[in-house]
Parts: structure tokens; sequence; C-alpha cells
């Protein structure tokens, strides 16, 4: 019997046993940095003489770790073997599939800290950031297996006392899972094992900036006992690989998870159709957001400024549900904005490792020039509250950024910047509040602070984004509580951590017996 699903508990670092445990894992770590990872087709070990260089974001001249790179020949030599093993993988019991991700799982919880302590080198992911990006890689672990366990004999359908009609779900093929750095643990971990459990086989792309983090996941399913050709591990450059992949004819679904303009160029090639190809290929795709918290005149003051400042600059704001926009009525807007920046001046930017900052890093020079590109921008759009500046001398920090007063069309505004940078503007009533919410090409997160109950019915009904979230912050999605995905440039809104999201990955079959 599998006893229900039950969200992983987040660490409490406060309790001395625990910070010494954390310690002591990152020493684990720090003891494995430069070492060589090569790709895993088909279970054999293949070295390159072409690295990936991952590094400390933190301290860059600290190496994680130097992994083999794949190109287009062992793209398809991937591919190959995947597609043989999907002939076998198909008719797997899904009970022996899903009993791999709860012996997974476990073994990650057995080492949860030294995972967590991965991520705070890999990732720059500060101690709190990184345990719940490690919980929730165990929640998609056991949330899927247990999702598998209630798919395995389909649907219930009609039948008449002539025929026996059956309704049931059918794995589709070979996916493409191109994964990314921001929650490079949880989210390539959830949308591998999917992938997988849902009886297809994988081709496993993760983010060239966090490569090393997917190599043990894949050590740690081959412990659970996952025949090798399920996944393969096949990190390489997206302009090579991950395109040869996208079109190859072999492919039935791809599943990504990244910016706008990388996911809507999978979606339009992955339309096409390639000669031999005998199926129009299934696209699940996450993106980004542009998301905003609304702040009412009939509000908790405190609260909505410390849901605004958590939610713009966890894990440096580098999160599609972060919160990059508030718009405040404008009879609270002068102390809302004041208390934000009060706020925002105790947090400090530093290497995570010894867990005194509330930042770390973002994730790489282009990050940090593209986002102090942005901080330039929004010197001239609106008035510069608290931060603006950054440090790239070491590791790439740049410091809690809050804008005020902005027109809601400025471009800090409306672009994602996938940084530390939020903007605040106000609105006469909940009714523009709610106009303005929705005035981008996005559709993602979105908080309401309000202790109106009308409201709260109205923004329910008009607010168009996939997670809504009243009376706190717009991030932290819990697997199998709050299942997420979102609308228009967001993305396929295909759910991640939900009842369908699996359903995305297998096509449903009717048989129909006469009696």
């Amino acid at each position: 019997m599998v006893v229900p699903y039950k969200h992983e508990p987040f660490t409490d670092f406060t309790l001395e046993e625990n910070r010494q445990e954390m310690l002591n894992a990152l020493k684990k770590v720090e003891a494995d940095l430069g070492k060589e990872y090569p790709l895993i087709i088909g279970g054999e070990r293949i070295t390159t003489e072409e690295k990936i260089v991952s590094v400390n974001p933190a301290n860059k001249e600290e190496v994680i770790g130097y992994v083999s790179k794949a190109n287009k020949d062992l793209a398809e030599k991937a591919m190959q073997v995947a597609d043989s093993t999907f002939e076998t993988w198909r008719t797997s019991d899904p009970k022996f599939r899903a009993d791999i991700l709860f012996r997974a799982a476990a073994i990650i919880r057995r080492r949860k800290h030294e995972f967590s302590a991965h991520l705070v080198k890999e990732g720059g992911k500060p101690w709190k950031e990184a345990d719940a990006d490690t919980a929730e890689a165990i929640d998609f672990l056991e949330y899927y297996g247990r999702q598998m366990l209630a798919l395995k004999d389909g649907v219930k359908v009609e039948s008449r006392p002539i025929e026996y009609n059956q309704y049931h779900y059918i794995p589709l093929g070979v996916g493409v899972v191109i994964s990314p750095w921001n929650f490079l643990f949880a989210i390539m971990a959830g949308t591998t094992v999917a992938a997988m459990v849902t009886g297809n086989t994988v081709l496993l792309k993760p983010a060239s900036a966090t490569p090393v983090i997917a190599y043990k996941l894949m050590e740690v399913l081959e412990e659970a006992g996952l025949p090798a050709g399920v996944i393969n591990y096949i990190p390489g450059p997206g302009g090579e690989v991950g395109d040869y992949l996208v079109d190859h004819p072999r492919t039935r679904f791809v599943s990504f998870t990244g910016s706008r303009e990388v996911g809507t160029r999978i979606f339009e090639r992955a339309a096409k159709v390639h000669e031999g190809q005998k199926w129009l290929k299934r696209t699940i795709i996450e993106m980004g957001g542009k998301d905003t918290i609304v702040v009412d005149n009939e509000a908790d003051l405190e609260l909505a400024a410390q849901s605004i400042v958590q939610s713009a600059f966890g894990f440096s704001g580098q999160k599609c549900s972060a919160c990059s926009r508030a718009v405040i009525h404008e009879d609270v807007y002068d102390q809302v904005k004041a208390r934000v920046a009060e706020l925002t001046k105790e947090l400090s930017a530093g290497n995570p490792h010894d867990n005194s900052h509330f930042m770390g890093p973002v994730i790489d020079q282009g990050a940090y020039d593209k986002i102090m590109e942005y901080v330039e921008i929004g010197k001239k759009e609106g008035e510069l509250l608290v931060g603006g500046d950054g440090d790239d001398s070491k590791g790439w920090f740049i410091n809690p950024t809050v804008f005020a007063d902005l027109d809601p069309e400025a471009r800090i505004m409306q672009e994602e910047i996938f940084g530390p940078v939020v903007g605040l503007t106000k609105a006469k009533d909940f009714t523009e509040a709610i106009k303005i919410a929705n005035n981008t090409e996005y559709g993602l997160t979105g908080a309401v602070i309000t202790n109106n109950r009308a409201h709260q019915e109205q923004a329910r009904r008009d607010f168009h984004v996939g997670n809504l979230y009243f009376n706190r912050g717009c991030t932290a999605a819990i697997v199998g509580y709050q299942p997420f995905g979102g609308f228009n440039m967001s993305g396929t809104d295909s759910k991640a951590g939900g009842p369908d999201y699996l359903i995305h990955h297998m096509q449903g079959k009717t048989t129909s017996e006469m009696f």
C-alpha cells in the first residue's frame, strides 16, 4: 500500500543541529569540486573533449565541475537508444516505474542537505531557497509516482449490455526535456521523471549553467533501479543539440522550461512536420512572467509590504513567479512604498555559503549585464528608491532594487527582468489595479492583498493568471497544493505538480469490445 502524499517539510536552520549538518554537507560537496562528468547514453558513460564548465556564481573562480558536451552525433546516438528503449519501456508496469520514483525520493531525502549544498554551490542559492528546491524535487518524485498509480487503469467510461468500453492512457514516445537553471534540481527532476514515469523515454538536456546537479539526479535514479536507456543525459548547446532534437522526426514531445524567447522558438520549430515524422509533436512549455502583487486600500499594509519584498527578492528575483510589479491603491500607496523601501534596505546580497545574506548572486555574467541594463532604464523611468548597484568582481551580485512612481507601460513594468528589481505604481481604485495587473503579455502568477471579500471575488474572476494568491506573496507554489503554470506568453499552462500534468505526456486510447 502506498501512503498518501504529504509535502516534504522545510528545514529549520535556526536549529544548531541542522546548521551543522548543512555546513558538513557543504564541506562534502567542496571535496568534489572540479570533477569531470561524462554524458550518459544507454547507461554508457561517454567523455568528450569539449566541456561545459560549471562555476559557482558567487565565486566565479570556483569550478563546480567539467561536464562533457554533447554534439549532433551524440544527440543522434542518444535518440536511437531512447527510441529503441521505448519499445520495451512503454510496456513496463506503471507500478514498477512509480516504485523507482519512491525509492529515488527516499535516497534524496536521506541526503537532503548534500543536494541542497550542491544548489548553494552551483546555483548560488541561499540555504532556505536551496532547501526548498530540494524539498520540491522530492515532492515531484512522490507526487508523480502516486499520480501514475491513479492513472494506470485509465478512466471509467460507460458501457452497454452489448459492449464493454475502456479508456486508458498510453505513453507518447521519446521526449526531449530541456530544463532551466533557476530551479536547477526541482524543475529538472520534475519534468524528467514526469516524462519517464508515464512510460516515455527521455533525452535530458539540462541548462548549461547548472549541469552537475542533473548528473547527480541520474546517479540517484540509477541507484533506484532505472534501466539503462530510459533517461539519457546529454548536456550541450541549445543552438546545436537542442535544435537538432526539437526538429528530429522521432521526437514525440518537448518539455521546456525557460525564457519566452526560447520557448516560442521551440514551439515554432516543433510545429514543423519533418520527413519521416508520423505525428504532430506535443509541447509542454513553461516560460516567463511579469508578476504583480495588487494592494487594496482595505488591506493589511505590513503583510502587503512583506509580501512584495519577499516575492521580489527571494533567490534574487530569479523566479518566473517573482513579484516584479506592485500595483497599490492610491490611498495607501505612500505608506506601502515607504515600508517596502525600509524592508528592502534591511536585505543584503552576498555569498550564500555562510547563510548570513538574504540574497545570493545572479546566475552569470549575461544575467548580470542584462539586469544592470534594466536598472539604468529604470533610473530614467521612475524614482530609484533602493539599490540600483552591483558588483561582478568576484561573483555576480546585484543589490535588491526598488523603483517607484512608474507608468504602467514603462519598460521595467512590461519586460521580464529576471533579477532583484521591483517596480511600484499606483491605481485610483481596485478595478483599475486589476486592469493594470493584466496589462502585460504574460499571465503566470499574481497576488491580491485585501480584506474586501467582494474585491477578492472580483480578482478571482478577472485577474488573468494561472496562479492567483490572496493575502500572501506570489511565489512558492507547493507540489500537489498549488498546481503551477500560466496563461498567455507564460506558457501552455500544463500545471506542474497538478492532477492533470502527467496526462500531457500520454495519449488516450479507447477500446470497445462487442459481446
